[in-house]
């Protein structure tokens, strides 16, 4: 039986997911973009009738902005343009990630999301992967969401589609992540001082300083492998000011 919807507020949203894809190993890079007053609770096990469900919890809402299952499949939502903050009658995007992971691989998650009526939520970005490929689904607030395969290589997705320069935070940083392409854990330290960047015009900012109360919170760093336990790094604050420490997934 599906689990019900979580409730009708909006969830605060990832706001940048890097995605590295490769034959032996998956790895997603996220900063988390929200008002720095709203009220959340870091990676854990916080949903009883989703057993296996790791992610961080945003309090308001009762959803999350990313998670990972027992069968190694991540999920992440992310804001469109021009749809930060509820609507009336909508549902929370906070609980998209959820549904994704009621399922044990990437596929057959984004197989199921875009089954949904898009229309029940505003407009969202999602990223979903596990360790044998990663998905891009795409909600425009009406019809059925679009889901595409991402590429080898480096991914970034904001509030726009892969890759899009015609965001101002791509265009900035893609290359960077690109050029610095990591194999793991051990040699991840230049991935973790782009995320960490605070230079440039407001809109280029991939760590966002806050201004009128609104900023990037949180940072993750995931690595999915075939056959391993996936490994998550949580930084409880802006990437900038905090170490990544590991998140326990059981």
């Amino acid at each position: 039986m599906a689990n019900p919807p979580i409730t009708r507020h909006v969830a605060g949203t990832v706001c940048t997911v890097v995605v590295l894809v490769r034959s032996d190993r998956i790895l997603l890079a996220a900063n988390r973009d929200e008002r720095v007053d709203r009220r959340w609770d870091p990676p854990a096990a916080w949903w009883a009738d989703r057993p296996g469900v790791i992610g961080g919890r945003d309090r308001t809402a009762g959803g999350t902005w990313m998670g990972i299952n027992r069968h190694g499949v991540a999920a992440a939502v992310l804001n469109r343009p021009g749809t930060l903050g509820p609507a009336a009658g909508k549902r929370s995007r906070g609980e998209l990630p959820l549904m994704a992971l009621d399922h044990p691989t990437a596929a057959a998650a984004a197989e199921a999301m875009t089954g949904l009526d898009a229309g029940e939520w505003r407009g969202f970005n999602m990223v979903l992967a596990d360790a044998a490929g990663a998905w891009f689904i795409r909600g425009l607030g009406q019809g059925h969401p679009a889901a595409e395969a991402l590429q080898f290589g480096v991914s970034m997705i904001t509030a726009h589609d892969p890759n899009d320069r015609t965001s101002p935070r791509t265009a900035r940083h893609l290359a960077r992540f690109a050029a610095a392409e990591p194999s793991g854990t051990a040699d991840w330290q230049p991935w973790r001082e782009i995320l960490a960047d605070r230079r440039g015009e407001p809109a280029e900012q991939i760590n966002i300083v806050p201004q009128d109360g609104f900023g990037t919170v949180c940072s993750s760093f995931v690595v999915l492998r075939p056959g391993e336990t996936p490994i998550w790094l949580f930084a409880a604050e802006p990437p900038h000011a905090v170490e990544f420490r590991p998140v326990t997934i059981r």
